[in-house]
């Protein structure tokens, strides 16, 4: 249920109708809007009379929410989420780029790639430290290692870290990580996102490969409902018949999001299709519909990566495509 209050409601009045609905041994969320105050009731509210509350002097309308995702629904917060991550902003026209290779291979590899992607204007560095892969057999990353060599490409380079968990026992190891970034198969980890939820940490929320976007928002939900609300949601392809390229990127997913839900939402177009000729398309159309940022993968060596090197930029490649991003962006008068 959502309650919309008159301008100007005297805070007393705001804070004994708080109390009222509290008593109903319902949660709420209140925001203030520039000119709106809406009030957000989360449990079960059929235990309350919609007359009474618009009965109360400072209440202006009541709306019954059906979607069971409620913190991350649009109805309870009308405003754009803004993340702030190290003085850079996402969400609500600032658009921001997140870059790396898949795998962290070397403290020398992280730092040149880390330095390219900066001078191209990416303002995140992503490097994947522990790898979860379809094989046991394939390389699974340099784990605490690997989150060491990109601290250190942090020192070089200014650029904040986005590094995937896997698992709650190496949450210790993230404490210097800027965005934690909840990979496709642990979307509906529920035990880690409500861990998460405990954290103060941006959230990178991948949405599973067969994942539909309701489930995506409730994962969401699971760490909003902990008490944290800096989440970025992630588009990054799911799994349909087509068999000619990884993932099928829902580029749709962008658009109804952003319609339904606050929360700032990024593009991620190297898994979607595992093709890099695809990449660059697929990331200009990202920003035509509407994404708040892209995460795109870049290795100085594609041909001799780990991980992942068939979809993977190379720096030059990478300066090509965010000259055609930065172009776009502006049109469409976003901030980078």
């Amino acid at each position: 249920m959502v309650v919309i209050l008159k301008q100007d409601a005297p805070k007393q009045q705001v804070d004994e109708l708080l109390q009222w609905f509290n008593s109903y041994g319902l949660k709420t969320n209140i925001v203030v809007g520039e000119h709106t105050t809406i009030v957000g009731l989360i449990g079960d509210t059929s235990v309350v009379n919609i007359d009474n509350v618009v009965a109360n002097e400072i209440v202006e309308t009541v709306k019954r929410v059906q979607e069971p995702y409620k913190n991350v629904n649009r109805k309870f917060h009308p405003d754009d989420s803004v993340i702030e991550v190290e003085g850079e902003k996402i969400g609500h026209g600032n658009f921001k780029v997140i870059a790396g290779p898949c795998s962290v291979e070397s403290e020398e590899q992280i730092i040149e790639v880390a330095k390219r992607v900066k001078a191209a204007g990416a303002k995140f560095l992503r490097g994947g430290a522990f790898k979860p892969r379809t094989s046991p057999y394939s390389f699974q990353g340099l784990r605490a290692d690997g989150i060491e060599m990109l601290l250190e490409a942090k020192k070089e380079t200014g650029l904040p870290i986005v590094t995937e968990i896997m698992s709650l026992q190496h949450l210790d190891l993230f404490n210097d990580v800027d965005i934690i970034q909840v990979g496709a198969r642990n979307m509906q980890n529920f035990e880690l996102l409500k861990e998460l939820g405990h954290s103060k940490k941006a959230i990178l929320l991948k949405r599973g490969l067969a994942n539909t976007i309701e489930e995506f928002l409730m994962s969401a939900e699971y760490i909003y409902a902990g008490g944290n609300s800096n989440i970025i949601l992630c588009e990054r392809g799911i799994r349909t018949f087509e068999t000619m390229t990884r993932n099928t990127l829902d580029i749709s997913a962008v658009p109804l999001i952003k319609k339904i839900s606050h929360l700032p939402i990024v593009v991620d177009p190297s898994h979607a299709t595992g093709i890099v000729s695809l990449v660059e398309p697929l990331a200009l159309a990202s920003v035509a519909c509407g994404a708040d940022g892209l995460m795109i993968e870049v290795h100085n060596n594609p041909k001799m990566a780990l991980s992942d090197g068939a979809q993977s930029m190379t720096p030059d490649g990478f300066d090509e495509t965010m000259n055609k991003v930065k172009q776009l962006a502006g049109f469409y008068n976003m901030t980078l």
